[in-house]
């Protein structure tokens, strides 16, 4: 379920404003701090940072009982994947190039929103499905540009399997919309970004617009 309030301000102003520095800046300096982790799994870490990074799991309730090397793994897909990364803010007219947009939700509510939301930023949405099979089957059908999924589907096929699905057939860039932060973290290599629930409408309109601006930095 949305913010109302904030999708109310995302409607009014379209787009996201601008990009944070703060949560950027942020994943940088814990990136600095706990990276030799992933080159060192073995490496022993002080009383102070074992508790910062024991505190960072359970905001996000990832399992802490594991060792310091695995559970900074997951924060740190968490931490880059939901915080933007572009160094320069977007501005509304780079941010609104319409989409198509493959929606898999499976909250009725929440994908009802989610829609309203996309439509009325300027996307066309395909969709909004609750179960992995009907999504493959409208992939094939449409040309699509970006598929938000969320995670815990309906039926036999959850996201992650539905991602991969997806971008080994069609290529497609995945964003995660989901409340399984434990499976988004493990998963982060298949999703350009996660957004984590609950969330709002601006919250999704941000990711996408961060999508869309490394979008162009690709092609030049």
């Amino acid at each position: 379920m949305f913010d109302r309030q904030a999708d109310a301000d995302a409607r009014t102003a379209a787009i996201p404003s601008t990009d944070t520095p703060s949560a950027r800046e942020s994943a940088e300096r814990l990136c600095a701090a706990y990276d030799r982790l992933l080159k060192e799994p073995e490496t022993v870490l002080g009383e102070t940072e074992a508790a910062e990074l024991t505190a960072m799991a359970g905001i996000y309730d990832l399992a802490t009982d594991r060792p310091h090397a695995e559970i900074w793994s997951e924060v740190r897909a968490v931490l880059t994947k939901s915080a933007p990364q572009e160094d320069a803010a977007i501005t509304p007219a780079e941010a609104l190039d319409p989409m198509t947009v493959l929606v898999v939700e499976d909250d009725p509510e929440t994908a009802a929103d989610l829609t309203e939301v996309l439509t009325e930023a300027g996307h066309s949405v395909v969709g909004p499905f609750h179960v992995a099979e009907a999504a493959e089957a409208a992939a094939a059908l449409h040309q699509i540009d970006v598929a938000l999924l969320d995670i815990n589907l309906s039926g036999e096929t959850d996201g992650v399997t539905l991602a991969q699905s997806l971008k080994d057939r069609w290529g497609l860039p995945i964003l995660f919309l989901s409340g399984d932060v434990t499976a988004a973290a493990r998963h982060a290599d298949l999703a350009e970004a996660m957004v984590l629930k609950p969330y709002s409408g601006r919250d999704v309109l941000a990711a996408l617009a961060h999508f869309q601006a490394g979008l162009r930095r690709q092609r030049g």
